[in-house]
């Protein structure tokens, strides 16, 4: 009987191992509109599809705004420009993804950027509020505001029939970025980000020296667990992690209140989720541990 009651045990774990494999593989799938913070199109029905809205007829008009400050009544620049050496501009920048085929063009401010690649880097942009237009092989999509604060990147993405979504805002410091690959600044919101890089590890996870030095820094500056978070998070930024760190990390916390906080948020840095099952020894509680598996599996 006691044999056969291991075998049994030995049985149903084999199962629940496959099943959280399985839960596990199915999360990298991206899909437009699953990542970020629609923003409203402000483009009336009216607006897209007259044929007067297209774009190169638009930034002619009067309605322009800043397009016809400097040009005199024969379309021209006056003769004398104010010209400006020494302002001093904020260092923003936004970067906007449309993952679609076709001839697109970005309108953010005074800056215009048309091209197919589907990728649009805008950069020394002043902060406060910029106007966004999207455009088709000339014809107007979308229009919205974006609050653009100092020193940051926002980071977007838009899709024709979804609209255009606010993935993530990231400090920008001396222009390091942080980013092995770009695909990684619009991939990463939706956790389907660090894919094997030509040495054959995954894009910005920390090798094991690096991990081992971050944790013994975890140790000697964070004795709580606010501050321990704070720390984590603060990585999180710029960092990816394995599901062997992430469960490490975790059982740095002490409640398993904030443990489970924390798993959860680490989920979508997590570069391998078909291996999650591994955070979930990190907890003391039943319970804690169901929880967090059912958020992997709803995620």
């Amino acid at each position: 009987m006691k044999v056969e009651l291991e075998i049994k045990k030995s049985v149903m774990k084999n199962i629940f191992m496959s099943v959280l494999f399985l839960v596990g593989s199915f999360s990298f799938a991206q899909e437009a509109g699953k990542a970020g913070e629609l923003l409203k199109n402000e483009a009336s029905k009216t607006e897209i599809e007259s044929p007067n809205a297209k774009r190169t007829e638009s930034r002619n008009s009067n309605n322009s705004g800043f397009r016809n400050q400097n040009r005199n009544n024969n379309g021209f620049r006056g003769k004398n420009p104010n010209y400006q050496w020494n302002q001093q501009y904020g260092y923003s920048e936004v970067f906007l993804r449309i993952p679609e085929q076709g001839m697109f063009s970005v309108e953010l401010g005074d800056q215009f950027i048309s091209n197919n690649s589907g990728r649009f880097r805008f950069f020394d942009l002043p902060s406060g509020r910029i106007p966004v237009s999207i455009y088709e092989n000339g014809y107007l999509l979308y229009r919205t505001t974006l609050n653009v604060r100092n020193n940051s990147r926002l980071v977007l993405d838009f899709f024709t029939n979804e609209g255009l979504f606010l993935l993530d805002s990231y400090p920008v410091q001396n222009q390091s970025y942080g980013f092995n690959d770009w695909n990684d600044v619009w991939n990463n919101p939706y956790g389907n980000s660090g894919g094997w890089n030509d040495g054959g590890s995954y894009a910005n996870v920390m090798d094991n020296s690096s991990f081992s030095e971050f944790m013994d820094m975890l140790r000697k500056n964070a004795r709580f667990d606010d501050s321990k978070l704070s720390m984590i998070r603060q990585q999180m930024r710029t960092t990816m992690f394995t599901s062997q760190q992430i469960s490490a990390l975790v059982k740095e916390v002490s409640f398993d209140k904030n443990k489970l906080s924390l798993a959860k948020s680490m989920f979508s840095k997590c570069v391998d989720k078909h291996k999650y099952f591994l955070v979930y020894d990190a907890f003391d509680f039943e319970s804690s541990k169901r929880e967090l598996m059912e958020f992997v599996q709803n995620s």
